[in-house]
């Protein structure tokens, strides 16, 4: 499930996205505003993407966020990772963030890690063939 953090990131990334065809930069309240994101909870997030390098930012009159990079090049799945960290469902089938559960002695025989690892790939297929662009065309 995804964090509500993670909720608002990708949907102030697609506030973004609509401004960015503008070339203007978008202040927080702004966001927030537009978004009914909370201010303060809001910049921690978008400090969270611009330290990743999805966002930049400009300080001064005029100043605010705005997408590094293009919407069509920040894949869906590279957001979730950034906000949420792992996205499989069970830390012992995380490709990026696993543990072991500590359940079983195989988890190569493990029924319960096969079906997950599935709906991991399945997952991250999905998250990974969509970026914030497709995202933005669909809202």
């Amino acid at each position: 499930m995804l964090s509500k953090k993670c909720q608002y990131a990708l949907h102030a990334l697609l506030y973004l996205a609509d401004k960015d065809q503008q070339k203007d930069s978008v202040t927080i309240s702004e966001i927030a505003e537009a978004k009914r994101i909370p201010k303060k909870f809001l910049e921690v997030i978008l400090l969270d993407l611009k330290n990743a390098g999805v966002l930049g930012s400009k300080k001064g009159k005029g100043g605010g966020y705005y997408l590094k990079r293009s919407a069509d090049s920040i894949r869906i799945i590279e957001i979730i990772r950034i906000i949420d960290g792992a996205v499989a469902m069970l830390p012992c089938v995380s490709l990026n963030f696993y543990e072991s559960c500590g359940m079983c002695t195989n988890e190569h025989e493990c029924s319960i890690n096969r079906l997950f690892g599935q709906v991991r790939d399945e997952t991250l297929k999905i998250l990974s063939g969509n970026s914030l662009s497709d995202l933005a065309r669909h809202s």
